[in-house]
C-alpha cells in the first residue's frame, strides 16, 4: 500500500491502527457502512456502496474517538457500526469457503438509506 500509494479502507485503517499501537495506544478497527446518498450538497464518502471500514483510538480523559482515513472524516451519522475487533479478520462481515476449481468473482453492492419515522 505504501509503495503503491493506494489501497481500500481496510488498508487504511489497518495501517493507521499500527501506527498508534506503535506509540503506545489503544486502537480498534471497525467495521460497518456507510450512508449511501449523502445531504444534498454533499459527495458520497468513499465507501458507501460496499462495506466499510474504520478505526476508534482511545484517549484518556475522552474516550474512544472514531476516525475515518479514507474519507478522512470523524465518523458520524452517516457511519453505522456493525463491529468492533482488533483488525478485519475479527469482524470481517462475509466469510466462506468456495468449493471446485475455476474462477470466481464477487461482486458486492450495499444501499443504505435512513428511515425516517414521524
Amino acid at each position: 500500500m505504501l509503495a503503491q500509494r493506494h489501497g481500500v479502507c481496510q488498508d487504511f485503517a489497518h495501517l493507521q491502527i499500527a501506527g498508534l499501537r506503535a506509540h503506545g495506544l489503544a486502537a480498534r478497527y471497525v467495521s460497518g457502512y456507510l450512508v449511501t446518498q449523502p445531504p444534498e450538497g454533499q459527495e458520497q464518502l468513499v465507501g458507501a456502496l460496499a462495506s466499510h471500514a474504520w478505526l476508534s483510538v482511545y484517549c484518556p480523559g475522552v474516550g474512544w474517538i472514531d476516525v475515518d482515513p479514507t474519507n478522512d472524516v470523524l465518523p458520524a451519522e452517516a457511519h453505522i457500526t456493525v463491529a468492533y475487533g482488533r483488525d478485519y479478520g475479527d469482524v470481517s462481515p462475509i466469510k466462506g469457503v468456495f468449493l471446485g476449481g475455476g474462477e470466481h468473482a464477487l461482486d458486492v453492492s450495499v444501499d443504505v438509506v435512513p428511515i425516517h419515522s414521524e
